[in-house]
C-alpha cells in the first residue's frame, strides 16, 4: 500500500519536474529575448523582466519539491554519509516531521492572508507597464509549499520502506550525482 501511494506520487513529481523543464526554457527564452532588446535595439519592457522573475520564482519554489523528491538536497554528508541505511531512514524521517513539514505548515498558513489580499485588491505591478494580477504568482507560495509538504509526507513513506527493507535508497555522490 505505502508503495503504491510513493508511486503515484512519484510519477507527480515527474510531472512537475518536466514542467519545470518547460518554465526553465521559458525564462531562458525570455532573458535572451530582453538582452537582444536592451543592447541591440536599446529598448526594454518592464513586464518581460518582471516575467523573468516570477518565472525564476516559479523554478525555485517548485524545484524544490523536485529536489527532495530526488533526493538532492542539502544535508551535512560528512556524518550522514558514514550512518547505515537504516539510520539515514531514521534521521530522515524526524528531520522531515520535526522540521519541513511543521515550517511547510506554518508558510502554507501564513501566506494564505497574503495572497487573498493582493486578489481582493487586484494587485498589479507598482512600475509602469508593468504585470497585471500579482496574486497568481504569489499564489504560487501556498500552492508549491502545500506540494513540498505532500513531498516531505510522500519523503517519510520512502524512509519508512527503505528501513522496512522494502525499497533501496539513492546513492548521491558528493558532487550531486545520483547513482
Amino acid at each position: 500500500m505505502l508503495i503504491k501511494i510513493e508511486k503515484k506520487f512519484n510519477k507527480f513529481m515527474d510531472y512537475m519536474g518536466n514542467v519545470l523543464i518547460i518554465v526553465l526554457l521559458l525564462m531562458i527564452l525570455n532573458v535572451f529575448y530582453d538582452v537582444v532588446m536592451r543592447y541591440a535595439f536599446h529598448d526594454s519592457s518592464i513586464a518581460m523582466q518582471e516575467m523573468e522573475w516570477h518565472l525564476f520564482a516559479v523554478l525555485i519554489l517548485f524545484g524544490t519539491s523536485y529536489s527532495l523528491k530526488e533526493n538532492a538536497h542539502v544535508r551535512v554528508d560528512f556524518l550522514y554519509e558514514k550512518f547505515s541505511e537504516k539510520t539515514k531512514a531514521i534521521i530522515n524521517i524526524i528531520g522531515t516531521l520535526l522540521f519541513l513539514l511543521p515550517f511547510t505548515a506554518l508558510i502554507i498558513y501564513g501566506s494564505y492572508d497574503f495572497v487573498m489580499d493582493s486578489y481582493s485588491v487586484n494587485e498589479t505591478s507598482g512600475d509602469p507597464g508593468g504585470l497585471k494580477y500579482l496574486w497568481i504568482i504569489k499564489a504560487a507560495i501556498p500552492v508549491s509549499f502545500t506540494i513540498l509538504f505532500l513531498e516531505g509526507l510522500n519523503y517519510i513513506l520512502k524512509n519508512i520502506n527503505i528501513y522496512r527493507g522494502i525499497e533501496k535508497a539513492k546513492k548521491v555522490d558528493p558532487q550531486g550525482a545520483l547513482s
